[in-house]
């Protein structure tokens, strides 16, 4: 297993401007092959898909090799990946198609620890034909969400529960594959919010049991809309408002209008890209990505071993991310320093770490912290042991200030 930070840094031209990213939560920087990828894409001829001329076999050819890759990065059927404009409008289309199955008496799960985008839509669309909402809590002193927090709130109603693979506030990563056993014992579908999840651990849908797994590549090194997936034996049940000349086959029944195919390519290259953080790694795609993520994982815990030390040493900083198993994100506090004056002090001195509830309002109120959140400090395959020097040196002089 070898991971090589020099080289991996060498092909991120945004890096050149010396700006230290801890923003990777948010959206990560992005690689120049998945820059020239998508370039490539609209530098050739390329209309809506088809067979018949280039334009048409670029398109098809891109969507059709996308869906693999990505099939490949999630442990997935080509044929139950879905292409959208983001998580979030995943969340709301779905939880309306599948909404129409519900009745007065159902009952919908969401958790404290989500995003709002795995929260708020299937509220709305609980409330729009009558169903009833059930809170699973976390528990604030560690971060964790158990499955035990999961049971207490299912029942022979549950239709559905949604919950994250990761807390993009704290990096929390609940037992999924335990959780999937509990809502399929209650007869209940499970929709995954894999947005953070996916960026930092190798996804195995059918390992998670997910029903339904999201997740948006520009938070992998990818472009910016959403990607899900699904069995395509499950989809082919889920009837969506659609146009009435467009595709009804699956996956294509859940992309609405013309697939933004550049973005697709640049996607396409972002896995890639993945699959070779480990120079020394053989085999498959596949069987690559498995090894750049172990690479990954072991440089990444690296630098927040590095990272928790530094901050152990300042006073006054109150570490809210706890959980035992969690992404390398953090969210800070400070006695008596706001989070927003800390994030303009930091990026004075170009070190990007942004303040905010990063729209996981629910988990941020959870944990005593209102709507204003704190100071979130992310991890990417970027970053190195200079990256994390510059922002505890930051940190260490905005608290002398």
């Amino acid at each position: 297993m070898s991971y090589d930070i020099i080289g991996v840094r060498a092909q991120f031209p945004a890096l050149t401007a010396g700006i230290a990213h801890f923003d990777g939560p948010g959206g990560t920087q992005t690689p120049e092959p998945v820059i020239q990828a998508i370039t490539d894409a609209l530098a050739h001829p390329l209309s809506n898909r088809g067979r018949e001329v280039a334009g048409e076999r670029n398109a098809d050819t891109i969507v059709i090799e996308t869906r693999r890759a990505m099939a490949d990065l999630l442990g997935a059927d080509p044929s139950g990946i879905v292409f959208g404009r983001s998580a979030t409008q995943f969340a709301y289309d779905f939880s309306r198609a599948l909404a129409k199955t519900w009745e007065p008496g159902d009952e919908v799960v969401v958790t404290r620890l989500d995003h709002d985008s795995n929260i708020r839509p299937w509220i709305q669309a609980a409330e729009q034909v009558g169903a009833t909402v059930r809170w699973a809590d976390f528990d604030p002193a560690t971060g964790e969400l158990a499955v035990e927090d999961i049971r207490a709130v299912l029942s022979e109603r549950t239709r559905l529960v949604a919950v994250t693979a990761a807390s993009n506030l704290i990096g929390t990563r609940p037992p999924i594959a335990e959780i999937s056993r509990a809502v399929h014992e209650a007869g209940a579908l499970l929709y995954v919010d894999g947005v953070h999840y996916t960026a930092h651990s190798l996804v195995d849908v059918e390992q998670l049991g997910a029903d339904f797994f999201t997740c948006s590549p520009y938070k992998f090194l990818g472009p910016h809309h959403g990607v899900l997936a699904a069995r395509p034996e499950l989809l082919e049940t889920v009837r969506p408002d659609k146009l009435l000349p467009s595709a009804d086959a699956v996956p294509e029944r859940f992309e609405l209008g013309t697939l933004p195919y550049e973005f697709l390519a640049g996607t396409r290259a972002a896995v890639d890209f993945l699959a070779d953080l480990d120079t020394g790694a053989t085999g498959t795609r596949r069987e690559r990505l498995a090894s750049a993520f172990a690479a990954l994982h072991a440089h990444e815990e690296t630098l927040r071993a590095q990272l928790d030390k530094g901050l152990s040493e300042l006073a006054r900083i109150t570490v809210h991310s706890r959980a035992a198993d969690r992404t390398p994100t953090l969210l800070l506090t400070f006695e008596d320093r706001g989070t927003t004056d800390a994030y303009r002090f930091l990026a004075e001195r170009d070190v990007h770490a942004t303040a905010g509830s990063f729209y996981a309002l629910e988990a941020s109120r959870r944990l005593g912290l209102g709507d204003t959140g704190g100071l979130r400090v992310g991890l990417a395959p970027y970053n190195d042991s200079a990256d994390v020097d510059r922002l505890l040196e930051g940190l260490a002089d905005f608290l002398r200030a």
